[in-house]
């Protein structure tokens, strides 16, 4: 037996299984890639390799249903190789890849290529979501089966909007057909116009053109429209206000197949954070009044909003280093999903299983994919860490090969110790 193929126990660990809502003291025995057992009887292994855990979380790796990665076209803001070393670090054991990129991912030879390329770089799981329109141009449905076959997981034109009600009809109708997801970014960019951050009277000091909410819900209460339509899968990447969440919490409450995300900056980070113009939290869509990022926490405890996404976009120097209104959206975020994420079960507005749920579990059923449990049989995609270890971020430290950082020199609580991937240690911090 090869020191790769050896067993590892997992032990005196406090488990958490967000999809049975389950905490308790115990252990974990990978053996092949998965877990073959756990639970407070697995203490021991005769011929396993034991890792003692000290106390700390052990729970199901966490799935990033929204990330940027440069890999082709813009190696130089990302690497599939830095994403999946950022991944790790912070406890990210599967990745959707946006398909904005140099080509956009809208042929299956490219998604193929990706599939290629991060099995073979890559540390983690990346999982492409392919085009959802050819060139990411909203005017020319992509080819959804062959790109599916391919291996593509969801369909998304990633940071642009489809505009066109006909195209995304379509394309909702072709999804449903080919039980095919399709997420879509809830931004109108005839109403975004010119508008760099939420408008309001913090716009208004600042002297910037604003971007009204309406830019997100009238996208979203047209999508909800055609998903009744059509009964085709829908998922909103990402909503950022109060009337958001109660559009989507009506389209459940009548049965639609309707799930969405929220990025971790609009849970943690508000308008006022911008400050001085500062770039690193330009973002689409924008930082939103504290009232909406209120209303956006109480959505998550709640159950509307199913899952949170890094929204992990690198920029290199040149894009942010420059005027505010000039600056690329995008901020860096594989790395301080998990600890920022933290600061809601440090303020005791939501439990630690339930916000693993929303980083790992519910993100798995929404992409059909085994992750996000903590049983028998599961993929042994773990992660231990210490929800209370503090420290300030040093984006100097951050294994991603852009530094754009929102919480640069933030002080967090909770860190990684250990990043397992189909049963491999991926990342020990022990070690680095």
């Amino acid at each position: 037996m090869t020191p790769a193929d050896r067993p590892i126990l997992l032990k005196n660990a406090r488990l958490i299984d967000p999809a049975g809502d389950r905490e308790e003291r115990g252990g974990v025995l990978v053996r092949g890639g998965v877990i073959q057992a756990v639970g407070p009887q697995v203490t021991q292994a005769a011929d396993a390799r034991v890792i003692d855990c000290m106390g700390q979380v052990l729970s199901p790796g966490l799935i990033d249903m929204r990330a940027f990665i440069g890999e082709p076209g813009g190696p130089y803001r990302e690497t599939l190789k830095s994403a999946g070393e950022a991944a790790a670090a912070g406890g990210v054991t599967t990745v959707v890849s946006m398909p904005d990129t140099i080509p956009a991912l809208d042929d299956p030879a490219v998604i193929d290529f990706i599939v290629r390329r991060a099995r073979d770089t890559s540390v983690v799981n990346i999982r492409p979501a392919a085009a959802l329109t050819k060139g990411l141009q909203g005017v020319e449905m992509a080819e959804i089966g062959r790109l599916k076959e391919a291996g593509a997981i969801a369909f998304t034109d990633g940071a642009r909007s489809v505009t066109n009600a006909q195209v995304m009809r379509r394309a909702l109708t072709y999804a449903r057909d080919f039980d095919a997801l399709i997420i879509h970014h809830v931004e109108d960019p005839d109403l975004v116009g010119q508008g760099v951050m939420n408008e309001g009277e913090f716009s208004s000091r600042l002297g910037l053109p604003g971007i009204p909410r309406e830019a997100e819900t009238v996208m979203l209460e047209r999508d909800i429209r055609l998903v009744r339509l059509t009964g085709g899968r829908y998922h909103a990447a990402m909503i950022s206000c109060a009337d958001s969440a109660e559009i989507v919490r009506a389209a459940k409450a009548r049965g639609l197949p309707v799930t969405c995300g929220v990025s971790i900056n609009h849970l943690a980070l508000n308008e006022n954070d911008i400050g001085d113009y500062r770039t690193f939290l330009k973002l689409s869509p924008p930082l939103r009044h504290e009232d909406d990022r209120q209303a956006m926490i109480e959505a998550l405890a709640d159950g509307t909003i199913d899952v949170i996404v890094s929204d992990h976009n690198p920029q290199d120097v040149e894009n942010k280093r420059l005027p505010f209104a000039e600056a690329a959206n995008g901020a860096v975020g594989l790395e301080t999903l998990l600890s920022a994420a933290l600061r809601l079960v440090h303020a005791d507005r939501i439990s630690l299983p339930r916000l693993l749920r929303a980083l790992s579990t519910k993100p798995a059923e929404i992409l059909g994919l085994p992750g996000g449990r903590l049983t028998i049989g599961a993929p042994a995609d773990l992660i231990v860490f210490d929800p209370d270890a503090p420290y300030v971020l040093d984006k100097r430290q951050l294994k991603s090969l852009s530094k754009n950082s929102p919480f640069d020199e933030a002080r967090l609580e909770g860190q990684v110790t250990l990043t397992m991937v189909g049963g491999r240690i991926v990342f020990n911090r022990d070690t680095v």
